[in-house]
């Protein structure tokens, strides 16, 4: 992973953030928020499934594009919920440390 994939990352929180922000009739984001946090979680554990269905048959396309729906559906959720990936990575790297 390079840097710009991860500023891409922080920009597509951004995004994410501001459709949350500021709905419009036209933004998925926007209408999934609006559906509420049980409607986001339950995309995020479709994405998940349909990964893993994607791995276990092998084909390297679909499992790049379900990954992709489910670091989109993750971002949200962690919108949803006033967190973001830095949150995350933080956890991950107490972990590492072994500090939890």
């Amino acid at each position: 992973m390079s840097i710009s994939d991860i500023a891409f990352l922080e920009d597509l929180e951004a995004i994410i953030n501001d459709r949350l922000l500021h709905p419009s009739a036209e933004s998925y984001t926007a209408s999934l928020a609006q559906a509420g946090t049980k409607r986001i979680a339950q995309k995020l554990g479709e994405e998940g499934v349909e990964l893993a269905l994607a791995a276990a048959c092998g084909d390297k396309d679909e499992v790049v594009d379900e990954a992709a729906d489910l670091v989109f559906h993750l971002l949200v959720l962690l919108a949803d919920q006033d967190m973001s990936l830095k949150d995350v990575c933080k956890r991950l790297q107490a972990r590492h440390s072994g500090k939890v």
